[in-house]
């Protein structure tokens, strides 16, 4: 008898609960959809006239991914400055980048690196490869048509970025 008490409270309980759920169903349904509703822009309507240009080059060579991204392409002064990102789970990323690389015109300027400005070590790196210009050298890169960072010795032998330069 005392099971049967017992069974008929606890069926009653979940009675009880179920429909409690039940009825507050319709508190949790989504509101309806407005096919007036707004989106927020996509870009900054300031930048909408400017053309939207990918200048992020990619390598996968090895266990390495190197992701390269110029900072100052079109605006560079006494300095060119590339974003640089490494990636790998295998091998020590505390090499010196500015040693390993240079950078190279279609109209014959090579420029090495002066500084990597980075965390030394670890598995996952990003910094900044900065190429000083000398004076002489702004006009010949200014004219070139095209841009070759090279970095050597990165899990690689060679990665090499290009950037082909409208004028």
């Amino acid at each position: 008898m005392k099971n049967v008490w017992f069974t008929t409270i606890l069926l009653l309980s979940f009675g009880l609960l179920l429909t409690a759920c039940i009825g507050n169903a319709a508190a949790f349904q989504p509101a309806p959809s407005s096919s007036t509703a707004t989106l927020p822009p996509l870009t900054n309507p300031a930048q909408q006239n400017e053309p939207s240009v990918d200048l992020k080059r990619t390598d996968t060579q090895g266990a390495v991914t190197l992701d390269v991204n110029p900072l100052n392409f079109t605006s560079f002064e006494d300095t060119l400055i590339f974003d640089v990102s490494m990636n790998t789970h295998s091998v020590d990323l505390s090499m010196d980048l500015a040693a390993l690389s240079e950078l190279a015109t279609n109209n014959g300027l090579t420029l090495p690196a002066a500084q990597w400005d980075a965390p030394k070590g670890g598995h996952h790196v990003e910094g900044t490869l900065t190429f000083a210009i000398p004076a002489e050298a702004k006009s010949v890169l200014q004219s070139a048509k095209e841009w070759t960072l090279t970095i050597k010795s990165v899990d690689a032998p060679t990665r090499v970025f290009t950037w082909q330069i409208l004028q």
